[in-house]
C-alpha cells in the first residue's frame, strides 16, 4: 500500500485496537491468477510471540479452497470511517482531497481444525452478544444448530507483515485541522462525523 510520510503509522498497539474496532475487513488471495475477495468478521489474536486473523466463510464459497496446503500470499484489509474533504475549509486555497483510515495485513493463511472453528465461534459470538439482555452464547446452542457449522470453513491467518495508512490532514495547519473537524460535524453523512470524532480524539 502506498502510504505517503505524514499519514504513515507505525505503533503496532494502535494498528490493533483499530482493527479491533474495524473488524468487518476484506480478505484477499488469488485463484488460477485472478484476486478472489471476501468480507467477513474477523478477529486477531496473539498466541505465543505470534498473531493470527481468524475467520469462517461458507463452504459454497470457493475462496477457502486457496487456504488448503497453506498460502503464503493473503491480505486482510480494513477500513475505517472515511469522507471528503472540502478545499473550501482551508484558510488557503488548495485542492480537495479524501480523508481515511485504512490498514492491510499480509501473512500466511491455513485452515482451521473443527475444534479450532468452534473455539472461534464462541470467542466471536462472545465478543458480540456478552452486553446483550439474552445472548446467543454458543455454549446455549441446539445440537441442530451446531450441525450447522458444516456450512461453513474456518480459516487463520499468520500475521508477517502490517501497513497502516492514516490520512487525517496532519499535514495542515492547525487552523485547518480544527476546521476540517467542524465542517465534518456539519455534515449530513455519518462517516464524516465518525472521521470528526477520530480526527478528534487524536493526539
Amino acid at each position: 500500500m502506498y502510504i505517503p510520510k505524514h499519514y504513515k503509522v507505525t505503533d503496532f498497539e494502535e494498528i490493533r485496537e483499530f482493527i479491533q474496532g474495524n473488524s468487518f475487513g476484506t480478505i484477499v488471495t488469488t485463484q488460477q491468477g485472478k484476486p478472489i475477495a471476501t468480507h467477513l468478521p474477523l478477529e486477531l489474536h496473539k498466541q505465543g510471540d505470534d498473531y493470527y486473523i481468524t475467520g469462517h466463510m461458507a463452504y459454497a464459497n470457493p475462496q477457502w479452497r486457496t487456504f488448503e496446503g497453506g498460502n503464503e500470499n493473503v491480505l486482510v484489509m480494513y477500513q475505517g470511517p472515511h469522507a471528503y474533504i472540502s478545499s473550501s475549509w482551508y484558510k488557503t486555497d488548495d485542492v480537495p482531497t479524501w480523508n481515511y483510515q485504512s490498514v492491510h495485513v499480509y501473512g500466511t493463511g491455513s485452515m482451521m481444525s473443527e475444534q479450532e472453528l468452534e473455539e472461534d465461534l464462541i470467542l466471536l459470538l462472545q465478543k458480540y452478544e456478552k452486553h446483550r439482555k439474552n445472548p446467543a452464547l454458543w455454549e446455549n446452542l441446539s445440537s441442530q444448530t451446531k450441525k450447522q457449522m458444516k456450512g461453513i470453513v474456518g480459516f487463520k491467518v499468520k500475521v508477517e507483515e502490517v501497513q497502516a495508512a492514516y490520512k487525517l490532514s496532519q499535514n495542515r495547519s492547525e487552523e485547518d485541522y480544527q476546521n476540517i473537524i467542524e465542517r465534518l460535524y456539519e455534515e449530513e453523512d455519518l462517516a464524516g462525523k465518525e472521521l470528526a470524532d477520530v480526527m478528534k480524539n487524536r493526539d
